[in-house]
């Protein structure tokens, strides 16, 4: 994909020609938001404007169709681009996105377009273990409603988070191929909270749960689980083990909840001891 990239590096045309198709097109609207990123990162926000507008009226096609996940991730992406270009720190630009995606999720962009009544009697029609369950939330006086609308949004809004940091890894990555060989390797490799940021996400996570933004609480924790992955990258090469150990890693990380939660005990516990650094100096 970097002749890709290359070609796109081009003119603004190219890559907002590129942009456009991409988003365009059902299911690759993650390459034009790559695309997008890619130009904000070498180029600048301002630059990059008319490549994002072109990425941006297609899959405002899309929203107003129904589906708002290729704008959202447009938009979460460009974001986080001007950040990490500005900033040069994966933390500060992950914790923007996360409030950033939550934002979208507490105000209801993801949310079913005709609501969730009829999503619950489907659910409800389809097993009698979770209409008996569904019954249980609304003695206990919640509002079933609203709960499945939150809890639809929220899994909407974790993907979309998701896909935007994807995109933007893959957008520095190419963006390191095309004008520092190596770089991003070693960034990511090296991608790590500081106790600052750290502190940054307890306290937004604190404040979600007292004033009642589940959003927040839910997506907060993003960051700490990326740069959790980022460790094991970093383990992975500093050690020199075979790339079918990330293939392992993944296949778990997917498929299993303890991976995740070891994965963010993880990036904690490096914020404060920095592992690679040690077995770096072990070595």
């Amino acid at each position: 994909m970097l002749a890709l990239a290359r070609w796109l590096m081009r003119g603004t045309p190219y890559a907002a020609g590129g942009a456009a198709l991409a988003s365009f097109v059902p299911w690759l609207f993650w390459l034009g938001a790559a695309i997008s990123a890619l130009v904000t990162l070498r180029r600048g926000f301002a630059s990059a404007l008319p490549v994002t507008i072109a990425a941006a009226l297609p899959a405002g096609m899309w929203w107003v169709q129904g589906d708002v996940i290729p704008l959202a991730s447009i938009l979460l992406v460009t974001l986080m681009a001007v950040v990490l270009r500005e900033r040069m720190r994966w933390g500060e630009a992950l914790i923007l996105g996360s409030i950033a995606a939550a934002v979208m999720v507490q105000i209801g962009i993801f949310s079913p377009p005709a609501g969730t009544e009829q999503m619950l009697e489907q659910l409800r029609q389809s097993s009698q273990e979770i209409d008996q369950m569904l019954n249980e939330f609304a003695n206990q006086g919640y509002d079933t409603q609203r709960l499945a609308g939150l809890v639809v949004g929220g899994v909407t809004g974790f993907v979309v988070l998701l896909a935007a940091v994807a995109c933007l890894a893959l957008a520095r990555s190419w963006q390191a191929g095309l004008y520092n060989p190596g770089g991003f390797r070693a960034e990511f490799h090296g991608l790590r909270l500081t106790p600052k940021e750290l502190i940054l996400l307890v306290v937004l996570s604190v404040i979600s749960m007292v004033l009642g933004i589940s959003a927040l609480a839910m997506l907060a924790w993003i960051p700490l689980l990326v740069a959790g992955i980022a460790l094991v990258h970093g383990i992975v090469g500093i050690k020199g083990m075979n790339g079918l150990w990330l293939v392992a890693f993944y296949v778990l990380l997917i498929t299993t909840w303890p991976t995740i939660l070891i994965v963010l005990l993880l990036g904690l516990i490096d914020t404060f001891a920095n592992i690679r650094a040690r077995l770096a100096r072990s070595n």
